[in-house]
C-alpha cells in the first residue's frame, strides 16, 4: 500500500509539473501573440499620423508648392481677404485618435494590455514627429505646418494623458525635444508675422477647447 500510494505521489507530481509546463507554455504564447497584436494596431494608427505629416511636407520652405501657395495668396490679398489654411487637418486627425481610444477602451478589458498599447502609440507618434522635424532642421516651419504640429502635439499629450499614459512616458526627451523645437519655430513667427498663429500656442492654456 505505502508503495503504490509514493507512485501515485510520484505520478501525480510528474502530471502536476507537466501541467505547469504547459500553463507556462500557454502564457508565454498569450505574451508574445498580445505584443504583435499591438505592435500591429500602433503601426496602422501612426501610419495615419505619417499620411498628415506627408501632407505637411508640400509646405516645405522652397518646394514648388509652398512657393506657388505664398505667391498666390500675396497676389490675391492685394484685391480680396484670401482666408488663411484651416485647421480641418489637424481637427480630423484629433478626432480620430479619440474615436480609436474611446474603441479600444470598450473592446479591451484587460488594463494592462489598453495601458502598453497607450504607451506605445504615445511614444512611437511622437518618434515619428520628431524624425520630421529633424530632417527639417534647416529649413523654417510654414505656418500651416507649425500651426497644425501645435495644435496635434498638444492635443495628444492632453488626450493621452487622461488616458492614463504615465508622467515619465508622457514627458521624455522624444517630447521635450518636439516642445522646444515647436516653441523656437512660434517664437519666430512671433517676431515676423504676428497674427499668424491666430492664437494657437504651445504654451499650456486651462481655457483651451477640447
Amino acid at each position: 500500500m505505502f508503495l503504490m500510494c509514493v507512485h501515485i505521489h510520484a505520478n501525480a507530481s510528474l502530471s502536476f509539473e507537466k501541467q505547469q509546463q504547459y500553463h507556462s507554455k500557454i502564457d508565454d504564447l498569450v505574451e508574445e501573440t498580445v505584443k504583435e497584436i499591438i505592435s500591429l494596431l500602433v503601426s496602422k494608427v501612426v501610419s495615419v499620423l505619417e499620411g498628415v505629416l506627408s501632407k505637411l511636407s508640400r509646405y516645405d520652405e522652397g518646394t514648388f508648392f509652398s512657393s506657388l501657395v505664398s505667391f498666390t495668396v500675396k497676389a490675391a490679398a492685394k484685391y480680396v481677404d484670401v482666408p488663411k489654411p484651416g485647421m480641418d487637418l489637424a481637427d480630423t486627425y484629433i478626432m480620430f485618435v479619440r474615436q480609436n481610444q474611446d474603441i479600444l477602451r470598450e473592446k479591451v478589458n484587460e488594463e494592462m494590455y489598453i495601458e502598453k498599447l497607450f504607451d506605445q502609440w504615445y511614444s512611437n507618434s511622437m518618434k515619428v514627429i520628431c524624425m520630421w522635424l529633424a530632417d527639417r532642421l534647416d529649413l523654417q516651419l510654414h505656418i500651416y505646418q507649425l500651426k497644425t504640429l501645435i495644435k496635434i502635439v498638444k492635443k495628444t499629450y492632453r488626450d493621452f494623458r487622461l488616458q492614463g499614459v504615465m508622467e515619465g512616458t508622457l514627458n521624455s526627451k522624444t517630447y521635450d525635444t518636439v516642445h522646444s523645437r515647436l516653441t523656437m519655430e512660434e517664437a519666430t513667427v512671433s517676431v515676423t508675422d504676428a497674427g499668424g498663429l491666430q492664437g494657437i500656442t504651445m504654451k499650456d492654456s486651462d481655457e483651451e477647447e477640447g
